[in-house]
């Protein structure tokens, strides 16, 4: 992982235990088919691709009640 996409997706999800779930969500959906929100390198792996979804802003989290 790019240390520098986790330090810009740090700065949209600061709570890190956030951060790792959004990702994690993120990574099982790129890997299950769903299409990059972002342009992608060939060296990318999906974490990063998900690091550079939230940095771009492209997630957004839904709070339930």
């Amino acid at each position: 992982m790019n240390s520098q996409l986790i330090e810009k997706a740090a700065l949209i999800f600061p709570n890190k235990q956030l951060l790792v779930n959004v990702v994690s969500k993120r990574v099982r959906q790129l890997i299950a088919g769903s299409r990059p929100m972002v342009e992608v390198d060939f060296h990318m792996g999906v974490a990063d691709i998900a690091l550079s979804e939230i940095a771009a802003g492209k997630i957004e989290i839904m709070e339930t009640a």
